[in-house]
């Protein structure tokens, strides 16, 4: 009896020939990567090659020129997902709770004071929900956008891109981090991510310095 092929899963990510540009001059081009459930890929790549732009060309934030983005086997970012930048998109009139609040509602969860106080623990900013976030210091204020992560799954985002979430984070923060990361692409998740840090928990690596015009 012959056995059945195998079925092989269809990438969370798929990029084609894709080339990533800054205004009207491509910085890399026919860049290439297929990215599974379970996998994180750690983006590097010399300075000005554009690992943010491409970051934000997955996000849907700028266009794409040439080539092609597949997500989930469809052309396009039908979903979207999560996007953790250097902009961080916090309001500095709103309490550290609220701005929190806003950005899962962003993502259709309406978050419990259980979870709010949860995940503000995750990221050592417990006592600071009533605060106002023009009192945070910058490092503060990254870890805000952080404290996502603690009660995001990939039922909601399954795929992540983080642009440097690493910076300002102590050792112990980090450490943290990576233990959330591994969780959530072990629950079928995948991950993009930027880091001028060594990455232990990537089993992926894309080099635009390769892709260079």
């Amino acid at each position: 009896m012959t056995a059945p092929p195998l079925s092989i899963p269809t990438p969370m990510l798929k990029l084609d020939d894709l080339t990533v540009q800054r205004g009207e001059i491509p910085l890399c081009e026919r860049v290439t990567l297929s990215l599974s459930a379970g996998s994180i890929c750690h983006l590097i790549g010399a300075n000005g090659t554009g690992k943010t732009t491409l970051l934000m060309q997955l996000a849907g934030l700028l266009p794409i020129i040439t080539g092609e983005i597949h997500y989930q086997g469809t052309a396009g970012v039908p979903v979207q997902p999560l996007y953790v930048s250097h902009q961080l998109g916090i309001h500095p009139s709103l309490t550290v709770a609220q701005n929190l609040t806003f950005l899962l509602n962003l993502y259709g969860i309406t978050p419990s004071s259980t979870d709010i106080d949860e995940a503000l623990a995750w990221v050592g900013l417990q006592g600071f929900e009533t605060i106002s976030s023009s009192h945070l210091s910058a490092g503060q204020t990254r870890r805000i956008t952080l404290a996502r992560l603690y009660l995001l799954t990939p039922q909601v985002t399954p795929l992540w891109l983080l642009d440097e979430p690493f910076t300002a984070l102590d050792v112990d923060m980090m450490a943290r981090m990576e233990t959330r990361l591994r969780e959530f692409v072990g629950m079928g998740g995948a991950i993009v991510m930027t880091s001028h840090q060594p990455v232990g928990v990537a089993n992926q690596v894309l080099d635009l310095s390769d892709y260079m015009v």
